[in-house]
């Protein structure tokens, strides 16, 4: 009795075992990304292990704000307050300006003022990014018909153009101005 117990169950288990891995049309599914598409995916995402600061308070501040880049790119004025909200915790008091710009940052939901907000930040952050790089790469970009044609820079982890400004309605708008490595 005990035998038939234990070869019944371990039927049962393989049969669990073997419609597992079998999706709801009985065929085995699976996705094989070219390496194409690997880069791609990956140049999605921000990647702030490959830039290396002298300090961590700009480490951090890099992060966030990359994090708010990405999301005025996506139209996302809630992740932009989010991302903003960290960014004004990571400062020190010597930066008093940046972070009171951080700080209306993240107290506005408005989206284009967010993006003139984050304009003004990138005016007065872009030589600190610049200054404490001491590992991996960072490009400055400029998009010229951000604010009625007056321009705009921003930086960034890729050289892909992602334009911050424009979101959806010209997400390739811009040009790699500087390269920055270390």
């Amino acid at each position: 009795m005990k035998s038939k117990i234990l070869n019944f169950g371990v039927v049962l288990l393989l049969a669990i075992a073997l419609f597992s891995c079998v999706d709801n049309k009985g065929k085995q599914s699976v996705e094989i990304n070219t390496p194409e598409e690997v880069k791609k995916a990956e140049e999605k995402t921000a990647d702030i292990a490959d830039q290396d600061f002298i300090d961590g308070m700009t480490g951090k501040i890099w992060h966030n704000y990359l994090e708010i880049k990405i999301a005025l790119t996506n139209a996302d004025a809630d992740q932009v307050q989010d991302a903003s909200q960290s960014m004004v915790a990571s400062f020190s008091e010597e930066r008093a300006e940046l972070k009171a710009i951080a700080q209306q940052l993240s107290e506005t939901s408005e989206l284009e003022k967010q993006r003139e907000l984050f304009a003004a930040f990138t005016e007065k952050a872009g030589p600190m990014f610049e200054d404490a790089l001491s590992g991996g790469t960072i490009y400055k970009k400029f998009c010229p018909m951000a604010f009625d044609n007056k321009g705009a820079y921003w930086y960034a982890d890729i050289e892909e153009i992602n334009n911050p400004y424009f979101g959806d309605k010209m997400p390739n708008c811009g040009s790699v101005k500087k390269t920055i490595k270390k």
